[in-house]
């Protein structure tokens, strides 16, 4: 267990806030390559299991497609190819190019993705739900809308552990997710709607008919077993990522 799991859940959650900020603030292609190799050195130390590269490897596609459009759409001076479709092309011959600027504009948002891929699931991961919930109430966040929150982030790893299952259960009847063209891919993975769907609609159901037998919202204030208490080591970690954080935004804005 690293050091980030015993933080206070109010400073893990505005640790992840203004590091969401600071990525999309910051539009220096290299200050965004930077804080995308810290942002994955920390969750490296932070001992996170690396299912957030998986991830970003499967969306190699989608970055594609943004750098792309932003060369496409996006203004510049510095052409690359002018115009995009040669004259001899009916209604569309020789409009249409694409810039540099729009390369590096889709370039520093596909970054921006992959940070945000790796940071966000930092604090879901390391702090329990009912820590989460403590936290909020503690920051003036009533309980029911704490809840709501909480019970919103512990649904993602369990509907996560489901689609493989039912990935598993797919593959044993034949459908390929991993092989074949992509629009074969689509159709095997629009396969996985109607049973995520199904689950989520009988979790949702034995949800609310488990705090309904509990008297959930009868009263008012709420008692807390581990009641969120700051430290030292918590003031330490914010105090040391600010000084981060306005070290960005000051190169950033130099």
């Amino acid at each position: 267990m690293s050091f980030f799991y015993v933080l206070d859940a109010r400073i893990k959650l505005l640790f992840i806030l203004l590091l969401t900020v600071l990525v999309f603030m910051i539009d220096k292609l290299f200050l965004a390559v930077i804080l995308l190799v810290l942002s994955a050195v920390f969750r490296f130390f932070v001992k996170i299991p690396l299912r957030g590269f998986k991830l970003i490897k499967n969306l190699t596609l989608l970055a594609a497609i943004i750098i792309s459009m932003q060369m496409i759409f996006a203004h510049g001076e510095t052409y690359i190819l002018k115009p995009l479709f040669p004259s001899f092309f009916p209604f569309v011959g020789g409009l249409g190019s694409l810039t540099m600027e729009g390369f590096f504009l889709g370039v520093l948002l596909t970054i921006r993705l992959a940070a945000l891929v790796i940071i966000l699931p930092i604090f879901t991961e390391t702090t329990p739900a009912y820590k989460i919930t403590a936290a909020l109430c503690a920051m003036g966040i009533r309980y029911r809308a704490a809840f709501v929150i909480t019970t919103a982030f512990s649904l993602i790893p369990v509907f996560r552990d489901e689609a493989l299952v039912i990935m598993d259960a797919q593959k044993l009847r034949g459908n390929v997710f991993e092989k074949g063209s992509f629009f074969s891919k689509i159709r095997a993975y629009t396969s996985l709607l109607m049973p995520l769907m199904l689950n989520a609609m009988r979790k949702a159901q034995i949800s609310s008919a488990m705090m309904e037998a509990r008297a959930f919202g009868i009263y008012k204030t709420r008692t807390w077993i581990d009641k969120p208490v700051m430290k030292k080591r918590d003031f330490v970690f914010i105090f040391i990522f600010i000084i981060i954080f306005t070290f960005f935004i000051y190169m950033n804005y130099k």
